[in-house]
């Protein structure tokens, strides 16, 4: 599927915004919902869009965060804790 293209800003839809951007429906609209993401726009009641260049632009700002180490990673997980295949005592 090609972007659809308006004059100087070209749109995406759901479908390619899945294949540059690799999240979840729900964590993309969590998102947004925090503004954290480009937010998506309704050109007629059911078709909704990204502006590409928006998105393009978050992918870059999210790549030098990376980069400077400022994205703050997810703790991770106690094994001790876990209720299924708990961790055997040796």
């Amino acid at each position: 599927m090609r972007p659809i293209s308006t004059g100087q800003t070209r749109t995406i839809r759901r479908e390619q915004l899945k294949e540059i951007v690799p999240l979840a429906d729900t964590t993309i609209y969590e998102m947004e919902r925090r503004g954290e993401f480009p937010s998506r726009f309704y050109l007629t009641s059911r078709c909704v869009v990204w502006d590409l260049a928006e998105v393009e632009a978050w992918l870059e700002a999210r790549k030098r965060a990376s980069k400077q180490k400022t994205i703050a990673r997810a703790p991770m997980p106690d094994v001790q804790l876990r209720k299924n295949r708990p961790v055997r005592q040796k």
